[in-house]
């Protein structure tokens, strides 16, 4: 999803509790990662990994100056062949130690998960949690943002929501000016007419 349509997902959600709550907590996990600076480790579940938050966290580290909020992204299936930045596996969250930020995006709760996110709470990791709403999970976390199945939105836009609020949260208003700079010069090139034929 791009600027624009996280700008035209705002406007319909405008008057919502979504828009408020996907900013309180995008204000946690941004105040989270640069009070700590320890960093920011990011997973989901075997079945579902977080990609396009990540790519999305990452964007919006270097719009907003904030380099804190690109996520290592730990994944299950993790292969020492897999390049650098795809190689890190679930044995990562059990080496976090105090400082470190746990973003937690689980639409399920599986127990190894589980496992985990206990051991990474009990060494002084900050957990985040992002999906269901399930209590092993959200009685873990320090905080939660549940997207109950059946809501209005799904779990993908609520991350675009977040990865775009996090970047906006306590940014200058040089750093605000741009991005809506750059949203309007987008906008402004989808919206021109086709170019002339040669």
């Amino acid at each position: 999803m791009d600027a624009v349509r996280v700008a035209l997902l705002r406007e319909v959600l405008a008057g919502t509790e979504w828009l408020g709550s996907t900013r309180r907590f995008a204000g946690v996990l941004r105040g989270s990662v640069v009070a700590h600076g320890g960093g920011l480790l990011l997973v989901g579940t075997p079945e579902y990994e977080p990609w396009h938050l990540a790519a999305h966290l990452v964007d919006e580290a270097a719009w907003s100056g904030t380099p804190e909020l690109a996520p290592t992204l730990v994944r299950h299936h993790a292969r020492p062949s897999d390049p650098a930045h795809l190689a890190v596996g679930p044995g990562r969250i059990e080496e976090a130690r105090r400082g470190e930020t746990l973003l937690v995006v689980a639409p399920e709760e599986p127990a190894e998960l589980l496992e985990r996110v206990h051991a990474a709470r009990r060494a002084g990791v900050t957990v985040l949690a992002l999906g269901s709403g399930g209590s092993e999970l959200s009685a873990m976390a320090h905080d939660t943002l549940a997207v109950p199945e059946g809501a209005e939105l799904d779990l993908d836009s609520v991350q675009h929501l977040v990865s775009a609020a996090a970047g906006e949260n306590g940014g200058s208003p040089r750093v605000r000016r741009g991005f809506r700079d750059r949203l309007s010069r987008l906008a402004e090139i989808l919206t021109a007419p086709p170019a002339a034929p040669w």
